[in-house]
């Protein structure tokens, strides 16, 4: 018997033609199931992606790209990809990892499977290219169109989010904040702000931490006062910014697009000036003075009703806000207000986030023109 792939005179190289041959067959098989695998991979990855886009986000323009991704997807799995399929043979159908088992929150949810497609377009671009360049081109334009919709999806939650948010906690030094602000979030609320101005940077970045993790795994907004770079090291969603802090545009190029910018304001001219320069949401007070804000004057109801009026972007009302005065700044116009130490020093933070939130959202309200809802 002659050794395989040897060449052999007496029948002029046939086993050496035949082994190439045989070899050159296992090889396409094999590429075959690998672009089969990932193809199915990517498709999977990406229905996931667009059912929240559909159900949990109600975006027609984001299912419409998702279902155009899958179905360019679909274009390139050929029969002759399906039929290299051998699931039985296939040991990765046994393999997995404790992450796959479970997920925290949405947000992780789709990171997962933005991952999982974006995974699956490299291996395609790159074993496409051994069955048709093209394929690989295709590929490689896709997995960037991918980057790009998944920085524009998480911009959109977050907007989303924002939108829905009455009730906005800031921070302040406290022995038992994170206590606190997880009692909160058990009553609803959804939007954070890290503020302290007497930490050091370590301390900072330590408590940002574990504010972050606890904001997501409640699937709320983590904003971080004034600091973009402490934002950025934490993975934020966003800072915000007062009168003297960076200007938004600077803000803006550090943090990307779909982070959330916002601005303290006292007055009409702050806030068409924060409109202007891009902010996603503006501050309005504050209200009463507080010490929060010591020295600084109080911008009154009467603003409060300008901004009901006038402004098209979200906005809180701030400083002095309680359980007391809560009903007269509704009365003004106010939606949404932002709260510090009614909340970081209540006994129970739960209650008194539900009970905020109950007369933001039905209370009936006088009509102060056409408010951003």
């Amino acid at each position: 018997m002659k050794e395989a792939g040897c060449y052999d005179e007496s029948t002029n190289g046939v086993v050496v033609m035949v082994e190439a041959h045989n070899q050159k067959e296992h090889i396409q098989q094999v590429v075959y199931r690998i672009l089969d695998a990932n193809l199915d991979r990517a498709r999977e990855g990406l229905r996931i992606i667009e059912e929240w886009c559909r159900f949990g986000l109600n975006s027609a323009q984001l299912v419409g790209e998702c279902k155009k991704e899958r179905q360019e997807l679909a274009s390139w799995h050929t029969p002759e990809l399906r039929a290299a399929r051998n699931t039985p043979d296939d040991p990765g159908t046994e393999l997995t990892h404790p992450q796959e088992e479970q997920r925290t929150d949405i947000k992780s949810l789709l990171q997962a499977n933005f991952c999982r497609v974006q995974e699956a377009l490299r291996v395609l671009e790159e074993y496409g290219k051994l069955d048709n360049p093209n394929m690989g081109k295709a590929f490689k334009q896709m997995r960037y169109r991918i980057y790009t919709l998944e920085s524009r999806l998480m911009g959109y939650e977050r907007q989303q989010l924002l939108l829905r948010s009455h009730l906005y906690l800031v921070t302040s030094p406290n022995e038992r904040l994170l206590e606190t602000v997880e009692a909160a979030l058990k009553g609803g609320l959804t939007l954070v702000q890290y503020r302290d101005k007497v930490a050091d940077d370590t301390k900072l970045l330590e408590q940002a931490k574990k504010l972050r993790q606890l904001c997501s795994s409640y699937g709320a907004i983590f904003i971080i006062n004034d600091r973009v770079d402490l934002a950025l090291a934490v993975d934020a969603d966003g800072v915000h910014l007062g009168q003297q802090d960076l200007p938004i545009a600077v803000a803006r190029q550090l943090l990307g697009p779909h982070r959330l910018i916002g601005r303290s304001t006292t007055n009409l001219q702050e806030m068409q000036a924060a409109i202007a320069d891009g902010a996603d949401y503006i501050g309005v007070g504050p209200v009463y003075e507080t010490p929060t804000k010591e020295g600084k004057a109080a911008a009154g109801l009467e603003y409060v009703s300008y901004a009901a009026k006038n402004c098209p972007i979200p906005w809180f009302a701030i400083g002095g806000i309680d359980t007391s005065n809560i009903n007269d700044v509704i009365d003004a116009g106010a939606n949404r207000v932002a709260v510090v130490r009614s909340l970081i020093q209540a006994e129970q933070p739960t209650l008194v986030t539900q009970f905020f939130i109950s007369q933001l959202t039905n209370r009936v309200r006088p009509q102060h023109g056409k408010p951003y809802i």
